[in-house]
């Protein structure tokens, strides 16, 4: 709900998702506006008119031919290369995944991700990636300028909601 509000106040031309759940965040997104989304698995055909599906594997740039003004990847990334969901295994996948994300974005266009944070990043066997706070600012160092955390949220372990917090905070 964090991040569908946060759309519909920028209110962008065309927003984009890659992998979101469908009966969560998109759903959320739909509810005002016309959602695009894509996901490497098959998940079948919406019945609701503001959902468009399709697929596709974010590793595998030559699947894309989209550029969008508001692109969302939440709570995904963290299991690209891993083979969970049919994916190949991959353990740069999530690089990869990550840079390709990017690549879909127009100049000044908003990117909002979520993924799991701890103080120790680690695999979690058969599941998921879970990232250190300050990762997302190294993924960030290849692209110089051209790319900047605009905003930190965080959920904490008990579910309380910190919007807007300075990413320096948490940096061990």
């Amino acid at each position: 709900l964090l991040v569908a509000n946060k759309i519909f106040e920028n209110n962008p031309k065309k927003h984009v998702d890659i992998g979101s759940r469908v009966d969560g965040f998109v759903s959320h997104v739909a509810s005002f506006r016309v959602i695009e989304t894509y996901d490497l698995r098959d998940i079948g055909k919406s019945q609701h008119k503001n959902i468009k599906i399709n697929k596709g594997d974010i590793t595998d740039i030559k699947n894309f031919s989209i550029k969008t003004d508001s692109l969302s990847c939440l709570h995904s990334i963290e299991h690209f290369g891993l083979g969970r969901y049919g994916d190949n295994l991959d353990p740069d996948g999530y690089i990869k995944g990550f840079q390709n994300l990017l690549s879909l974005i127009d100049k000044n266009g908003r990117f909002y991700l979520s993924f799991p944070i701890s103080t120790k990043a680690r695999v979690e066997f058969n599941e998921q990636r879970i990232f250190h706070y300050s990762e997302i600012l190294n993924w960030l160092k290849p692209f110089n300028d051209e790319y900047f955390l605009e905003c930190f949220d965080y959920i904490d372990d008990i579910g309380n909601i910190h919007e807007d917090c300075s990413i320096n905070n948490y940096i061990e």
